[in-house]
């Protein structure tokens, strides 16, 4: 038996924000249940990279009693395309993806169904981490299997037989969708609550962010704790006088705000003080800048009503004539008294 070596080389790069949005797909549309969902991907194949740069969900329904029987909305994916048209023309229909957990008998009618709009497209099963399927696979794997049809040429003779070749799959990612991911998994919490400190990806939860702080602020009081016991000994002659440490003591207390040497409450108010300027500085920006689009608002809707009633443009002399509160007419009066 041998295999048509037309997507030999061929390698599928996956963008994270494909894998977010499928894993939103199922747990809005069949979270809870063994139903799988389908969409279209889309990016630019260019023969040996097949780049998935984006997707989006597809209504889909099938029997799961009889796997011929299945729907899929032709006229939504080409309502979508053409609206992904308008936003990206470089993001072409390039296949779709389901989400598992395996390949069902569906798949090569959907493939050829999606060889309307592809010449030759991808299939991507994405593990959305929902079926009895995943306890076995390892939590470090891609989370992505691409495929691509091929003709399997028997050796007696018979007709070729369609069947899906598996491609290599990798998970790429450009700086903007690496500075999203990192800042989203931050609020990632996990469900598993045998692992409630480890989040996806290594991301820490707010479980974890609270437990940090704390531990950190427990080791700035034994410190404080520490210092003020040292500095007790050194005063009643327990300990002998280490000028290098003083020095460094002596270092962090002028880092201290303004007022720190006097006392606790004086301290407290130097920086109450400070921090009171610079909101008031945050306020005062905040205050200008909403007076300044109220006013830009004004003048947009003057200049709209003076348009339906046929009435020309202000120029912007006068616009700052009227902003003085000086015209042309007080500026000749203010000449004749004067004269």
């Amino acid at each position: 038996m041998s295999v048509s070596s037309t997507s030999t080389g061929t390698v599928c790069q996956v963008h994270p924000l494909v894998l977010l949005s499928v894993s939103d797909h199922h747990a809005r549309a069949v979270k809870g249940s063994k139903k799988r969902v389908v969409g279209c991907l889309l990016g630019q194949d260019n023969g040996s990279v097949i780049n998935v740069a984006n997707s989006f969900a597809v209504p889909f329904e099938e029997d799961e009693k009889d796997p011929k029987t299945w729907f899929l909305d032709h006229d939504f994916i080409e309502g979508m395309m053409e609206m992904f048209k308008k936003v990206n023309a470089r993001e072409k229909l390039i296949g779709f993806y389901h989400s598992g957990p395996s390949l069902r008998a569906s798949d090569l009618e959907i493939n050829e169904l999606f060889k309307k709009w592809s010449n030759r497209p991808v299939m991507v099963v994405i593990n959305v981490g929902n079926g009895d399927d995943d306890a076995g696979k390892d939590q470090g794997e891609i989370p992505a299997e691409a495929y691509v049809q091929i003709e399997e040429v028997r050796e007696d003779g018979s007709p070729p037989a369609k069947t899906f070749l598996h491609i290599p799959s990798q998970i790429v990612a450009e700086e903007a969708e690496e500075i999203g991911v990192e800042h989203l998994l931050r609020d990632v919490r996990p469900t598993n609550t045998a692992n409630a400190n480890i989040s996806l990806l290594g991301g820490e939860t707010l479980t974890t962010r609270v437990s940090a702080l704390l531990g950190a602020l427990r080791g700035l009081t034994n410190r404080l704790s520490t210092i003020s016991k040292y500095l007790d000994d050194v005063q009643s002659g327990k300990l002998r006088t280490n000028h290098s440490i003083l020095y460094d003591l002596q270092e962090i207390v002028s880092l201290l705000p303004s007022g720190a040497d006097d006392s606790t409450e004086e301290m407290l108010k130097a920086v109450a003080r400070e921090g009171n300027d610079g909101h008031v500085v945050l306020y005062l920006s905040s205050l200008i800048r909403a007076v300044v689009k109220l006013h830009d608002l004004v003048d947009n809707k003057l200049a709209n009503s003076r348009a339906d009633l046929g009435l020309p443009e202000i120029s912007k002399e006068k616009k700052e004539e009227e902003k003085t509160g000086d015209s042309k007419d007080d500026k000749e009066e203010d000449k004749k008294e004067k004269k």
